[in-house]
């Protein structure tokens, strides 16, 4: 199993090679490669996860050089849990994406830049999930960013320029931040491993220890968007197209949290800004939730909504229980379906309603029922509606919250709650405007994927949405209900995760160290 850990990086970017030798005058063979490449990256993904979960965290040595010199590609439970989501999601955008694409028939869509940098993103995700080192997992947060700009800005509307100057901005102080962080910890430790750090950071003094914890944690901080350094993400993910902000949605902002998870755990495991944690999960639900409710468009209040629910998967890392980091691992697998089916369904409601401003829409549940019932269930889901995934996730966040027991976890467990209440009157208010009522017959013009692309609009001229969006739409919605049906194998699964996050050492022995590794040693 060890020679398939480097798969679901190498073959995103060989397909990636290999677009541009067919080049975009066939597009037929730029669809075939994507998404095959995705189906067997998926297909690999699942396979890891099974040899993890009944064997331990497999381990790929680059090359052959040995740790801590060489890079190290590590499969554990959690890194190959969040690679079998994110290759499901990316595939399931993938087909939506090419939906919309031919259904539009415009020969200007740029499917030689669209399809290798897709795929370029996913190889990027991928290395982040299974970097068994710092600066690899820097390397994949750039790939997968510089494909992101592309991503954001493809097509050159003023618009999306200007958002995707924003989010590189924003990108790079991070980047920075993190690059500096990685700099410091070599100074200190002589190594970025993270297995050999986790054994060499205890040994290091106590006010070093929080300086690099601090550094670590605003540089995925940036990137996983919690408050207060969220603000880049309601003006950047709206203006790119639907495929696009649903991809960005559901995954980018996970790998930042997966980040966090991976060094509040292995790395810090007592680490002193637990309470500063719990504090920013509780403005981050709180303060991002009340922008949701306020926003008179459907994206910009989803992306209010995603930024808000990055909260309950910071509480659970801060309480840093084996319950908590289940429920947290548990409520980012439901969130990377749920939002990113949201996303998409919104790209539906633009193409039939011809906008996403809330007052110009209405009376689409008349219009199209099939449509209203692919938006209620994720929404219903989002707020936590029993017995659905969505409120499992909560639930299991605010009984490890209760286990706990402390002033700071029963105000953390009150903010969730309201979150959620709050998130509830967000999604009926949206449902009673945009499917309920009357329609606005005012005219608007709608965004294709096409157009989106090249920067032109097209007034949607057909009642009938195209077979394989909603097809990959309703695909996506049916396995977020089947975290719901099998529940109790994934909630045994995700318990399995947090066990293993706390007790460390499946992890820290699986990494072949130079001499080998005795518990409370490094020799």
């Amino acid at each position: 199993m060890n020679h398939l850990v480097s798969l679901p990086v190498l073959l995103p970017l060989f397909g990636a090679g290999l677009k541009p030798a067919i080049g975009g005058r066939l597009p037929r063979g730029q669809r075939l490669i994507s998404v095959g490449v995705l189906t067997a990256v998926l297909g690999v993904a699942i396979a890891l996860l099974v040899a993890a979960d009944r064997d331990g965290p497999v381990v790929a040595r680059m090359a052959g050089w040995p740790a801590p010199t060489g890079i190290v590609l590590v499969a554990d439970r959690l890194s190959a849990l969040m690679l079998v989501v994110s290759c499901a999601v990316t595939l399931g955008v993938l087909v939506y994406a090419i939906g919309q694409g031919r259904a539009d028939e415009d020969e200007a869509t740029p499917l030689s830049v669209f399809h290798p940098t897709y795929l370029i993103l996913v190889a990027g995700v991928a290395n982040a999930f299974l970097a068994g080192d710092l600066f690899n997992l820097y390397v994949g947060f750039e790939v997968l960013l510089a494909a992101s700009y592309v991503l954001l800005t493809v097509g050159g509307t003023a618009a999306r320029v200007r958002a995707g100057a924003g989010y590189v901005v924003v990108g790079l102080l991070s980047s920075a931040v993190f690059l500096s962080a990685i700099a410091m910890v070599y100074a200190a430790t002589g190594t970025v491993n993270l297995a050999q750090l986790a054994v060499r950071l205890p040994e290091v003094d106590p006010g070093v220890q929080l300086v690099l914890e601090s550094m670590l944690l605003i540089g995925f901080g940036v990137k996983a968007a919690v408050f207060p350094l969220s603000a880049w993400l309601p003006d950047s993910y709206p203006t790119a197209p639907a495929p696009v902000t649903a991809v960005f949605a559901g995954l980018l902002t996970k790998v930042g949290v997966y980040a966090i998870i991976r060094i509040q755990t292995l790395l810090f495991p007592d680490g002193r800004l637990r309470g500063l944690l719990l504090v920013v999960a509780a403005a981050t639900m709180i303060v991002a939730i009340l922008g949701a409710i306020v926003q008179s468009d459907l994206n910009r209040l989803l992306s209010f909504t995603l930024v808000s629910h990055i909260g309950y998967m910071v509480f659970g890392i801060a309480l840093a229980s084996a319950a908590a980091l289940s429920g947290t691992v548990f409520y980012a697998v439901h969130h990377i379906t749920v939002q990113t089916s949201l996303f998409l369904v919104v790209g539906l409601i633009e193409r039939r309603g011809g906008s996403t401003d809330l007052g110009r829409l209405g009376g689409l549940a008349r219009m199209s029922p099939a449509l209203a019932v692919l938006f209620f269930v994720p929404a219903m889901n989002l707020g936590g509606i029993p017995p659905l995934s969505g409120f499992l996730g909560k639930w299991l966040l605010l009984r490890a919250g209760a286990e706990i027991g402390s002033s700071a976890s029963y105000v953390l467990i009150g903010a969730a709650v309201g979150t959620s209440l709050l998130t509830l009157y967000a999604m009926a208010r949206v449902w009673g405007q945009v499917f309920g009522g009357s329609p606005d017959t005012s005219g608007a013009t709608a965004y294709s994927f096409a157009a989106s692309l090249s920067g032109r609009d097209v007034v949607a001229t057909s009642s009938v949405l195209p077979r394989a969006m909603t097809t990959a739409t309703c695909a996506l919605v049916a396995v977020s209900l089947a975290f719901t049906v099998l529940a109790g194998p994934l909630v045994a699964l995700t318990d399995r995760v947090g066990t293993e996050l706390v007790g460390r050492f499946a992890y820290i022995e699986a990494v072949p160290l130079p001499g080998g590794f005795v518990r409370g040693t490094d020799r």
